[in-house]
């Protein structure tokens, strides 16, 4: 992400001094929060770590509101080399995501900032408001070439302050304007108040809409990403994309072994009959701080599961729960893998899917501001 820090706020080294603090079980979780905890973040000096007194009962622990703060960036397009995704530029408007997903694997950046990449990660989110105006000198810079932009790749575009600052929308306009490809992911049905724009820039084979769809069932959607939108509305957006001649792609992901990989062919299935026409999938991944906070919520909400997701999660991650190697981290290896690729394959077959981020145009782009040479 555009302006990501490379070491702690004060330049300090972790440190390894620790504060004990007596609490119930859980005693930092929230009603209607994904991470059971707010752990230190892996570059603070001092550690807390809570620990259960029998002897003392704790009051509920009062509702944790979100708080937005703005983030002065110097750029907004960020660059990447992996060979796992299809992309080499991304923007995201927003840090942190106040959709709580438990899984997220950009909950870790959030440890850059001095914060916890648990409860912190959905409720201290960061706006970029010059998103729109870098964009802008950015796509006019000279030299600059045209290929798809991935918004939203860390963090939801569409998460729920995109209501207030209305940051992806500037972002599309600017994108609309310049006739400029873009790729876009998100959980929410937000993304219909720009059906206009979505429309127009559709019509010249400029925009894909990818709707993440790890789950159908409702109940464990609302544990597994507690402020997204529910599985019936992501469905319902992908009709009325559709008929606005949007291209959509369903993303399976995560598929979660031995919670979520049984519905593979169901959301496959169920998506198609709702207009999409692309398939994404990646297995689980848990990088960083994410694998504490995953095995957390397990314990929390299906501990005769736990052993099972993560036995299998180990199997196709090489005996770790995580593999970040380029080539595998998205994939991973293994019998149990290979299962989980085939099965998609043969279902997307069957229901007359088309695979991956389909190619968009290029060739229409035009430079911000290029037309006043005309004059």
């Amino acid at each position: 992400m555009a302006g990501d820090q490379t070491g702690s706020r004060d330049g300090s080294r972790p440190g390894t001094a620790r504060r004990l603090e007596a609490s119930a079980p859980h005693e930092a979780g929230r009603r209607g929060r994904g991470a059971i905890s707010n752990p230190t973040g892996r570059f603070e000096a001092a550690r807390r770590e809570a620990f259960h007194d029998p002897d003392w009962v704790a009051d509920d622990p009062a509702p944790l509101r979100t708080q937005v703060t703005a983030e002065r960036s110097s750029r907004i397009i960020a660059r990447n080399t992996s060979p796992d995704i299809p992309f080499d530029r991304s923007i995201n408007p927003y840090r942190g995501c106040e959709h709580g997903c438990i899984y997220c694997y950009a909950r870790p950046t959030h440890a850059w900032l001095g914060l916890s990449p648990g409860l912190d990660f959905e409720s201290r989110i960061f706006a970029k408001p010059d998103a729109a105006r870098l964009l802008v000198r950015e796509l006019a810079a000279p030299g600059y070439s045209p290929d798809t932009i991935a918004l939203g790749t860390a963090t939801d575009p569409y998460q729920p302050a995109e209501r207030t600052h209305r940051l992806t929308r500037a972002v599309l306009e600017v994108l609309r304007d310049a006739r400029h490809p873009v790729g876009i992911t998100t959980k929410s049905d937000l993304v219909l108040r720009d059906l206009d724009i979505l429309a127009d820039m559709a019509a010249d084979d400029l925009v894909l809409v990818a709707i993440s769809l790890p789950t159908l069932d409702a109940a464990l959607a609302r544990r597994l990403d507690p402020r997204a939108p529910r599985p019936e509305k992501r469905l319902a957006a992908m009709t009325r994309l559709s008929a606005a001649g949007v291209p959509v792609m369903v993303n399976v992901s995560p598929i979660i072994p031995g919670l979520t990989d049984h519905e593979i062919e169901a959301i496959l299935a169920c998506a198609r009959e709702h207009g999409a026409s692309r398939i994404g999938h990646a297995l689980l991944r848990l990088p960083g701080e994410v694998a504490d906070l995953m095995a957390d919520w397990f314990a929390e909400h299906y501990p005769e599961r736990k052993d099972r997701a993560f036995a299998l999660l180990r199997q196709a991650r090489g005996g770790r729960e995580n593999d970040p190697r380029f080539g595998h981290r998205f994939r991973g290896e293994g019998a149990y893998a290979a299962m989980i690729g085939q099965r998609v394959r043969i279902a997307g077959t069957r229901l007359g899917y088309g695979f991956g981020r389909m190619a968009l145009n290029r060739e229409a782009f035009r430079k911000p501001g290029a037309q006043l040479a005309l004059f």
